[in-house]
């Protein structure tokens, strides 16, 4: 079954931006590429069981097994040497990415505390869109008796355009809640 974004893209979004931005190609009408959600973890060294929670923590949260990020060199400022646990990670493409955005867009994100809306200063300059998460436990598949500490996370959505704006319109209608934008509906039945 085709996801309901990913249908939502195809028919509403894609004619959309064709018309806004008057595209010449259909190849370059803006998509998103992929999802990379990271965490650090400092503490991981110390506490493998922190680091073995945060690991089943974002593979609950995904659905796919994430990697843990190793330290490339040692700087003995941090405590830390060449080989030692610093993140983890996971890259989201295809349908499960187009699942993700969906389930955070619709269930995680209006659980965040005092939420006002998205920072649309955001985007990188390349057209990449970086959203700060808090707390883990925004996300309803983590039961909160479980989480042996509250730790924050960095999902970044990457596009195919190269342009901040291009890719605000793409994630605008897509549905992303920016701050003083009226959210886009989507069917339910879609």
């Amino acid at each position: 079954m085709e996801p309901r974004l990913k249908h939502h893209y195809a028919s509403q979004v894609r004619p959309k931006l064709e018309g806004e931005f008057s595209f010449a190609n259909p190849h370059e009408i803006p998509q998103l590429t992929k999802i990379v959600l990271n965490v650090g973890v400092g503490d991981a060294a110390k506490d493998q069981k922190l680091l073995q929670s945060i690991v089943d923590e974002l593979a609950t949260i995904t659905g796919q097994r994430p990697v843990v990020n190793r330290a490339r060199k040692s700087i003995s400022n941090f405590s830390l040497r060449e080989g030692m646990p610093v993140g983890v990670s996971v890259t989201l493409r295809k349908d499960r990415m187009w699942y993700f955005l969906d389930r955070l867009i619709a269930t995680a994100i209006p659980r965040i505390r005092d939420f006002r809306g998205l920072n649309t200063r955001s985007f990188d300059g390349r057209g990449n869109y970086t959203l700060g998460v808090r707390e883990q436990i925004i996300f309803p598949e983590i039961n909160y008796d479980r989480v042996s500490r509250i730790h924050g996370m960095d999902i970044t959505f990457v596009t195919s355009t190269e342009k901040d704006d291009e890719a605000f319109a793409l994630l605008r209608e897509i549905g992303f809640p920016f701050r003083g934008q009226v959210p886009v509906q989507l069917a339910v039945g879609a």
